[in-house]
């Protein structure tokens, strides 16, 4: 079923030609013909839109508009006007009508105005659901999401909050990786001891081997007095290592020797430290691939990928677009006091619609952009980014009518590819299970556009 459409029109055989016309594309119709029947008949069914003729007798169409507008502005009008009468069109518009349709009415036009109208509607629905839904989140809210993807990710963090196994955290940059990592240990037999975190990437080797294993006094220049590293601060709680993946190739055989045997020897010193932490580890590079190219040690890889958790990507979550946006909406707008309650359906439109190569961090950003902008309660398209605005999603051609516009079977492989990398994030691994072929076959056709023959 298409939707549940409510039409009113003062002739009983324009609504029986309506209903007809509609039923075969999947609508279900009622009709009354009087305004006043329609409002009655509208207090006790669900309807998703009201297509309404504009000139009736007694109460005409533009008043039932804006009748309905003001009690139930959920559900969106349609009006039916005159060939050629603008003016009464433009009308309608401002009195909330969401299109207009003219006479004489083709009904494959009609069919998708309604369609565009019930989505509309039960977009509309969706986004206030989904802001009632972040009301009511207490618990876990850094993992707001309600999709299968975050639902499973939930689950899985749930089996293993309480062990003591290595977690390594993957994912795109921007998915929340540092969130699930504190969220492990806040939830787990840990949480009374101490989240000691540290980014690998943002420091030079020898800075980042003192910062670990600590250093003794006089270790080297600068090192006027001894200092506990993390691997002993962390004692007792975890250790989240962010961004490991950039872990310097000298460093990595220490930092797995003293995971293994869980003592560390601090820089210049002589004597080694026992330390008990659960190890975390966040990525957004791809280790596989890093250990084949010689840039991450196997062993290393293994001793700290004991649990893989995965973060998705945010164009994979689905309508967990809409619930992030509301709950940074909310968070901003109490931070700015101003009064915004939530996303018009336009704007909700143009999210779902939108890749987010940045993720949740871009949402973040765009939406603190839009509480800082708007003139109104609700977000409106005019207030998204203009790249947000703007998009139009990617595709592949795979046909054409023009058979100048056909490519060789290896050009259409190579740009297949290369949409798979692009939404995969570039993470070649998975973008070889996506694609099923081996990862030595994926490099090879990366590097020379060769077409598929088979797999490794």
């Amino acid at each position: 079923m298409n939707g549940r459409i409510l039409v009113v029109d003062d002739e009983r055989s324009m609504c029986e030609a309506l209903a007809a016309g509609l039923a075969p594309r999947g609508f279900t119709v009622h009709w009354e013909t009087s305004a006043e029947a329609g409002l009655a008949l509208l207090e006790t069914l669900e309807a998703d839109v009201v297509l309404t003729d504009l000139n009736m007798g007694g109460m005409d169409g533009l008043a039932l508009c804006e009748r309905i507008v003001a009690n139930r502005p959920d559900v969106p009008v349609v009006v039916i006007t005159a060939f050629g009468s603008l003016e009464t069109a433009i009308a309608a518009i401002r009195a909330g009508a969401y299109d207009f349709i003219t006479k004489p009415v083709k009904m494959d036009a009609l069919g998708v105005a309604l369609a565009r109208a019930v989505q509309h509607r039960r977009l509309g629905e969706e986004v206030k659901r989904l802001r009632q839904l972040v009301g009511e989140t207490q618990r876990f809210e850094e993992l707001l999401g309600d999709s299968p993807v975050m639902r499973r990710l939930q689950q899985l963090l749930e089996r293993v909050a309480d062990s003591d196994a290595s977690v390594l955290v993957t994912g795109e940059s921007g998915t929340g990786k540092e969130v699930v990592a504190k969220a492990l240990h806040r939830r787990g037999r840990r949480q009374q001891g101490p989240l000691v975190a540290i980014n690998c990437a943002a420091m030079p080797e020898q800075l980042l081997e003192s910062e670990l294993f600590g250093h003794v006094r006089g270790a080297f220049t600068d090192a006027r007095t001894a200092r506990t590293g993390l691997c002993v601060q962390a004692n007792g709680g975890t250790l989240l290592l962010d961004e490991i993946g950039d872990l310097p190739l000298a460093l990595q055989p220490k930092l797995l020797r003293a995971l293994q045997e869980r003592r560390v020897r601090p820089v210049g010193g002589s004597e080694e430290i026992p330390f008990d932490v659960r190890l975390v580890a966040t990525t957004n590079r791809d280790l596989e691939s890093a250990v084949e190219e010689g840039h991450f040690r196997e062993d290393l890889y293994f001793r700290i990928n004991v649990i893989r958790v995965e973060t998705p990507p945010l164009r994979a979550r689905g309508n967990d677009v809409l619930l992030l946006a509301q709950h940074f909406l909310v968070h901003f707008a109490a931070k700015a006091e101003k009064s915004v309650t939530g996303l018009s359906p336009q704007a909700a439109e143009r999210l779902l619609a939108y890749a987010w190569p940045g993720n949740v961090r871009e949402l973040q950003n765009a939406m603190e952009r839009a509480v800082a902008l708007t003139q109104y309660e609700q977000i409106t398209v005019d207030d998204l980014p203009e790249k947000i605005r703007a998009y139009r999603p990617s595709h592949v051609l795979l046909a054409a009518d023009d058979p100048s516009e056909l490519v060789p079977l290896e050009e259409m492989e190579r740009r297949y590819i290369l949409r798979v990398m692009e939404a995969v994030g570039g993470n070649r691994t998975l973008a070889a299970k996506v694609l099923r072929i081996g990862r030595k076959t994926l490099y090879r056709k990366l590097a020379l556009g060769e077409p598929a023959t088979g797999d490794e």
